[in-house]
């Protein structure tokens, strides 16, 4: 197993260091995945200005972690399941879907089951769907922009996902509370 370092302020300097003290200044402290993604500053930028992107979609504050949630469940990323969580609770999103998210979907609310349905079957398929699956999405009551609104929050979970999977990450004190297994 290659085991990659876990970046501190203290022995950063140059872009590493900026980026990380981003981290802290938008978290409070500098969290594990950031911790190993500033090996490549770069990453770590893109995963700012993804996510930043995301954060401003059309999608409701439930619907944005219903499409995070379902990225991370298909992904099986054990660090993010747990860190979007505390997100979802901080802002405040019912815990039904919190929970139907981390039991991998069956929600009440159709349409946001379809969002899953959705972000998961593209997930799935590689963006690959055909016509009927998006037609779907829209008669759910979705938009054409909804449909690269998911295609943003897919490639934002990815990199973070794809990264744990590499890292190995470990959860951070204040997530494990909320720690999962699939």
């Amino acid at each position: 197993m290659v085991d990659f370092k876990y970046h501190t302020l203290e022995e950063s300097d140059g872009e590493r260091k900026e980026v990380l003290m981003e981290v802290k200044k938008r978290y409070g402290f500098v969290n594990n995945l950031s911790a190993g993604l500033a090996e490549a500053p770069a990453a770590m930028r893109a995963y700012f200005a993804v996510g930043d992107e995301a954060m401003k979609t059309s999608f409701s504050a439930p619907e944005r972690h219903v499409a995070w949630f379902a990225v991370n469940y298909y992904n099986n990323c054990h660090y993010c399941m747990p860190a979007h969580t505390y997100a979802a609770k901080a802002e405040k999103i019912p815990e039904d879907v919190i929970e139907t998210a981390r039991q991998g979907g069956g929600y009440a609310d159709e349409k946001l089951q379809a969002l899953h349905d959705f972000t998961t079957l593209m997930v799935d398929q590689r963006g690959n769907v055909d016509d009927a699956a998006v037609e779907a999405f829209l008669a759910a009551g979705y938009t054409k922009q909804n449909v690269f609104e998911v295609i943003l929050i897919i490639a934002h979970k990815t990199l973070t996902n794809y990264s744990n999977h590499v890292l190995n990450t470990p959860v951070d004190e204040p997530l494990v509370r909320y720690a999962w297994e699939r």
